[in-house]
């Protein structure tokens, strides 16, 4: 790639594809922001990967989920590849944060208690983590491998270079005097992603298959990072899901929510990148890893995001896993090991009906080191023969491989037995340094290339597949468990083919239907835009709850699975439950106004057909609101409005900092959640019309919703 073929915005500034932004100085490459993989960018231009970086006022975007100060491949490859340090730029207080951060991910945990995460009390079976990882540091310190610049009355110069940071926070750039150009104070990360290719219909998940979301390293500009999905008793559990991969998903006609587990084997920022983006979606995802694996996560990342790491647990559900007893997922027995890696790091061995399947994860799995490594008394003769015994006779085995002595040599793995090899896939590992004539396979990304695996059915499995929908439906999540067997008798599932009429307007509500696979589209009229329900959205009670005419045309826009309940059932279903409440009141309030504001709000516009058929749920009519102070600075927030008409003045310390309209907010719903008082002044200077979101409703809603708390936190004020 040639410098010119990327966005110049000015002088010797330009855009990376990835993000972030690359400055020319006759020194070398000066880059702003580093998004994840923006190495892959610069790997392939001219000057290759820069060796300075200045870091962002904001390190972590909250609507992506992601770092966009990701500095650790850069840091790798100047120091391992190129023998150089990277120097990076920051302000007095990112300092401490970034350091906290490279040295967790460079060297691991400073301090740890690896037996906390072992069932058994025999310090013999208990491996010394932390002895492994002294050997692969090999004396290294931080400062060995960078040096940091800090702005001093936002300026910073370095042999002829020099930064200074304007009142705007842009960035202005000089060499020797000579103006080379502004850059941006604001870096976005930008989508960048092989997709494959688009599955013609909505993929349903398999009772046995593993999708490659990536098979290569971080330092490979041709191939997506690895991670893998195990489709397992048709959901999906994620492990180390690579940056982008739910829009990989979706791009790819694969519905994310049937994935809501992770498995997070370690904090390599190639693992662990993809991460936050995947729990900052619809619902809680649990994760999967021991309580030395999470603690190194939350602490990584509260330093990146500048949240506490009490905070960030709340987003998600952590399951800690133990090892030496198992872990049951989706109806697979799970077994965790520590592999032999520079961090704690973990690999598993999942058995499910008449299959194995182990994953290596990062991993040397060459016998010579391990024999080294004992006979230096690094490692004990327990540890020894674990690290000997790796499970090869599992039927499927997705192994690693890459440049030792972090990875396993792939020399060793194309010298296993051909029986073993015909059973291995091999990623991590860039395509051109695979090897011909083995009987090894490179895993392949994308969709088309998911493996499937013969297995014997589970008895249930029908059942299964239905409470599966069960337990995701945000009005079942607080019923009793005797409800699933009632759910079990009432449920018939129906299919449809694309095109296919479900529902014609006018006609009388006789069923509910629960979407298991595909996709419908709603045409009720007044809409900017059809209403689009993908699997576990439901439809049609509204006609059933107030014996009124269907209010619109329902389609299959792809083939559909559905399962369906017959109104008498249904309604003996939800009585007495607070679900019934609810869909009175949806009946009540429910317009194309309605939806329209939640279309446009800046907050909202991204919620799925369920989160915002929730949301108008909870909407209370408000009578006209004359021109006034609505809200006052530093006043208890108790509820959140949403304007249906009219205009508002935002102001803070008395200064106009914005105007609010149709659609918009007043109050802060971040803020609102966590008890804090208001930080603004509303005033309305016109009457108003509004609906109310109640306090508590909105903390209950934001409870089940937890990726929208910090997507509120970070962008409240940015639109407006």
């Amino acid at each position: 790639m040639k410098l010119e073929e990327l966005k110049c915005i000015g002088g010797k500034v330009y855009e990376l594809p990835r993000g972030g932004y690359l400055v020319d100085t006759p020194s070398g490459y000066l880059q702003f922001g580093s998004p994840p993989e923006t190495i892959k960018d610069t790997m392939l231009l001219p000057g290759g990967v820069p060796e300075i970086f200045v870091l962002p006022e904001k390190m972590f975007n909250w609507l992506k989920g992601i770092s966009i100060a990701e500095i650790e491949f850069p840091l790798y490859f100047n120091f391992f590849i190129r023998s150089k340090k990277t120097i990076i730029i920051c302000r007095d207080y990112q300092f401490p944060k970034v350091k906290r951060v490279l040295e967790e991910s460079l060297f691991g945990p400073d301090s740890f208690d690896i037996s906390d995460d072992y069932l058994c009390s025999d310090e013999e079976d208990i491996a010394d983590i932390k002895a492994e990882m002294d050997f692969f540091r090999k004396g290294n310190k931080l400062s060995n491998m960078l040096q940091f610049g800090i702005f001093k009355n936002s300026k910073f110069s370095y042999k002829g270079l020099s930064v200074s940071i304007s009142e705007n926070g842009d960035y202005r750039v000089h060499y020797n005097g000579e103006f080379l150009g502004n850059v941006p104070g604001d870096i976005e990360y930008k989508t960048t992603y092989r997709i494959g290719e688009r599955l013609s219909e909505p993929y349903t998940p398999p009772l046995f298959g593993v999708t490659c979301l990536g098979p290569s390293h971080g330092f490979d500009p041709e191939e997506n990072t690895s991670g893998f999905i195990i489709w397992l008793n048709h959901q999906g559990i994620m492990v180390d899901p690579p940056v982008n991969s739910t829009e990989w998903l979706e791009d790819s006609n694969v519905s994310a929510k049937f994935i809501d587990s992770i498995i997070l084997t370690h904090c390599h920022a190639d693992h662990d990148a993809g991460t936050f983006q995947k729990i900052l979606e619809e619902g809680k995802v649990t994760v999967y890893t021991t309580e030395t694996v999470m603690k190194s996560f939350l602490r990584k990342y509260a330093s990146l995001s500048d949240v506490e790491p009490e905070y960030l647990s709340r987003l998600f559900d952590f399951h800690p896993v133990k090892i030496g007893t198992p872990v049951f997922i989706n109806g697979g027995k799970f077994e965790m090991f520590y592999t032999l890696h520079s961090i704690p790091t973990i690999g598993f061995r999942m058995e499910f009906q008449n299959q194995s399947f182990v994953y290596s994860s990062d991993h040397n799995n060459f016998p010579d080191l391990h024999r080294e490594l004992y006979e230096k008394n690094i490692i004990s003769r327990n540890r020894y023969e674990e690290l000997c015994s790796f499970p090869w006779d599992s039927k499927v085995i997705y192994h690693e491989s890459g440049v030792p002595p972090l990875h396993t040599p792939i020399k060793y793995m194309s010298s296993l037995p051909e029986e073993i090899q015909k059973r291995i896939v091999i990623y991590h590992i860039a395509k051109k340094d695979f090897p011909e004539g083995t009987s090894l396979t490179l895993a392949k990304f994308g969709m088309e290339n998911t493996l499937y695996f013969e297995t014997e059915p589970p008895p249930y499995e029908e059942a299964y597949q239905i409470l599966s929908v069960f337990r995701r439906l945000d009005f079942m999540q607080d019923m009793p468990i005797w409800k699933a067997q009632e759910f079990l008798d009432i449920v018939e599932i129906k299919r449809y083919s694309k095109g296919d009429k479900i529902i014609e307007k006018g006609s009388v509500g006789d069923e509910f239907h629960i979407i298991y696979s595909g996709n419908i589209s709603v045409d009720s009229g007044g809409l900017d835009n059809h209403k689009i329900y993908g699997p576990y959205d439901y439809f049609g009670e509204v006609a059933l709850i107030t014996d009124q005419k269907r209010a619109a045309h329902v389609y299959a826009a792809t083939d559909v699975t559905l399962l369906s309940i017959e109104k008498n059932k249904f309604l003996n279903f939800i009585e007495g439950t607070e679900f019934k409440k609810i869909l009175k009141k949806v009946a009540e309030i429910r317009s194309s106004e309605t939806w329209n504001l939640l279309s446009i709000n800046p907050l909202l516009r991204s919620c799925t057909s369920t989160q915002k058929t929730w949301l108008e749920s909870i909407f209370n009519k408000c009578g006209i609101i004359e021109p006034g102070i609505f809200l006052m600075e530093g006043e208890p927030l108790k509820n959140i409005y949403l304007i249906r008409s009219g205009e508002v003045d935002v102001r803070r310390w008395n200064i106009l900092i914005g105007k609010l309209g149709k659609g918009d907010f007043i109050g802060e719903p971040d803020r609102l959640y966590m008890n804090l008082d208001s930080q603004y002044t509303y005033i309305n200077s016109t009457q108003l019309s509004l609906y109310e979101i109640k306090g508590d409703d909105l903390k209950y809603f934001l409870d089940k919703n937890p990726g929208l708390i910090v997507k509120f936190r970070y962008d409240f004020m940015v639109k407006r």
